[in-house]
């Protein structure tokens, strides 16, 4: 019997591993993989659909505009559809610093550095090719950590890219729900230590239902499976159940 159930938790244990990154540690890594090996036959961003060359420079979708980070407006970034905040103040390393995490000059730091510097499982976590899409640079700075809601008073943020920014809350186009809800579903799946507020799981699960995988969240997850060696079941099983898979 005890063999039996060593055996069985080796099974699970592996296929939670399967589930998540193991493979790239590097955020900057992961960045690079995705331009170079996923998106380089689709280069579009995510919430504006603008796009982009391989030197990050974006053309913007007509009738875009932008009256902050003007400067980053011009270029690519990537951006994590779950911030980065959100799973990283799970870790002790990003609330209360580590020993390890003290500058040149002596003095300590805390926070995304501090993670990032000491914790492998962050490292994991941040390099995610899953939760890592382009976006416009200023779109990414203003909608920051904020979490996703429905904003029906606001008004769009970015011209004719219907992208809402609005006390501390986004409003994402619907072209881009689907894609999000299963972002979220996955993050939340695969590491054990995020988890979403109620109201929040229950807008990713109504968005999932409400806006179907399509051809390219399919052959994105498919790349992104092969080169990170883990998969993303939540895409996976949406798309075997669409025939696109």
């Amino acid at each position: 019997m005890k063999l039996i159930i060593t055996l069985l938790l080796t099974i699970l244990g592996t296929s939670e591993v399967l589930a998540a990154n193991q493979e790239i540690e590097s955020f900057s890594k992961a960045k690079k993989i995705l331009e170079k090996q996923v998106y380089n036959n689709h280069r579009n961003t995510l919430y504006c659909g603008a796009e982009f060359d391989s030197q990050k420079k974006v053309t913007a979708p007509k009738g875009f505009t932008t009256t902050k980070y003007l400067k980053r407006a011009k270029k690519v970034e990537w951006e994590h559809v779950v911030p980065a905040e959100n799973f990283g103040r799970t870790f002790s390393e990003w609330r209360d610093g580590h020993s390890q995490c003290v500058s040149s000059k002596g003095k300590s730091f805390k926070g995304r550095r501090c993670a990032e510097k000491v914790n492998t499982e962050y490292r994991l976590m941040q390099a995610d090719m899953f939760n890592l899409y382009p976006a416009i640079g200023a779109v990414n700075a203003l909608r920051s950590n904020y979490n996703f809601t429905v904003l029906p008073s606001a008004q769009s943020d970015f011209g004719s890219c219907a992208m809402k920014i609005d006390n501390r809350k986004a409003e994402p186009p619907e072209s881009t729900r689907g894609e999000i809800a299963r972002t979220y579903l996955y993050m939340e799946s695969a590491y054990k230590r995020y988890n979403m507020s109620s109201s929040q799981r229950q807008l990713m699960n109504a968005w999932d239902n409400m806006y179907p995988v399509d051809d390219w969240e399919c052959t994105r997850a498919k790349k992104i499976s092969s080169l990170q060696k883990s998969e993303n079941n939540v895409v996976k099983s949406r798309c075997e159940a669409s025939g696109l898979l």
